[in-house]
């Protein structure tokens, strides 16, 4: 803050002694203007992305505990195995049966580890679909909790089908005749998110970002330049506000100040608020007209007007 200060009364000084010499500098400092508005939103973004990515960020764990009655977590896809990246079960939210689906991330190395970092394998894309559709027979609704950079981009991923995994998610999440909420909780990377990442209602939580790649990413094939990630972020529009402005998402879950961190059970009970709104309205629609309006919804992601 105090460079910024610096550089806006450089500014301001730069004007009054072009005044007093009748020069005119006008375009030279709206150049400059801009360029420390532009980096003041590199910066702002930025420690939007440091806060989805802090490690004391409540996981889908940490959530489910703090929503749920209970919660029985079911496991294996029954095709391969099991994976722990990628979580799943049966809860009650104030008496209400859901099922929950979420991407679960460690808080420390070995639990990163254990959990390969959220980065789902394609045995966790199939068993959060065999749970989804168990959840569409017994009319449960589908809550998802989304945190991850991605799926896993591994050769045994791609060997077993990473990509057929998350497509087929994509197909059938968009049909399934029962109410679909998800949530981005933290970290909501590219097809990883996308693969459970399909609902009648999507909500961002206030911290959270939604990206096709990650700033590091996109900024090593776009800008030549890795480092350079914080104004790839910027050009991404990863934010919440971001991504409401564009219509992907439904609405903002506010976190305490200073982040979801500070307070886990406060940033839950706002999740929680969240879901049992729009549960009491989803679960009356006819299911055929939820996923008639789901497939709309779907289908208007990218349309744009020129002027």
């Amino acid at each position: 803050m105090p460079a910024k200060k610096t550089i806006e009364t450089g500014i301001d000084e730069l004007k009054r002694l072009a005044a007093e010499a009748g020069v005119d500098i006008s375009d030279e400092l709206k150049k400059i203007a801009d360029k420390v508005g532009d980096n003041s939103k590199s910066e702002r973004v930025w420690k939007r992305v440091e806060l989805a990515r802090n490690p004391d960020r409540p996981r889908a764990l940490d959530i489910i505990e703090n929503i749920c009655d209970d919660f029985i977590e079911l496991h294996g896809d029954r095709h391969y195995g099991d994976d722990p990246a990628l979580i799943g079960g049966i809860g009650f939210i104030d008496g209400i049966a859901v099922t929950i689906i979420a991407n679960q991330k460690g808080r420390n190395l070995k639990e990163t580890m254990a959990r390969n970092g959220g980065m789902a394998n394609p045995e966790g894309y199939r068993k959060a679909l065999r749970l989804a559709k168990q959840a569409e027979k017994f009319r449960r609704p589908i809550i998802t909790l989304i945190d991850t950079q991605g799926a896993y981009p591994g050769l045994g991923a791609e060997e077993r089908g990473i990509g057929e995994a998350i497509a087929m998610n994509l197909r059938e999440f968009s049909q399934l005749k029962t109410p679909i909420i998800c949530v981005i909780i933290g970290e909501g990377g590219s097809g990883g998110a996308l693969g459970i990442g399909v609902g009648d209602k999507i909500y961002m939580m206030e911290n959270a970002v939604y990206s096709v790649i990650s700033p590091e990413g996109c900024a090593s094939i776009l800008l030549r330049d890795a480092s350079q990630a914080k104004n790839a972020a910027a050009m991404l529009k990863i934010t919440s506000e971001d991504i409401l402005s564009m219509k992907i998402c439904n609405g903002i879950i506010g976190e305490p100040d200073g982040g979801a961190h500070l307070d886990p059970k406060a940033a839950s009970l706002s999740v929680k608020e969240t879901i049992l709104r729009d549960l009491e309205d989803l679960m009356n629609r006819a299911p055929a007209a939820l996923v008639r309006y789901r497939n709309q919804k779907i289908r208007r992601f990218g349309h744009y007007t020129e002027a």
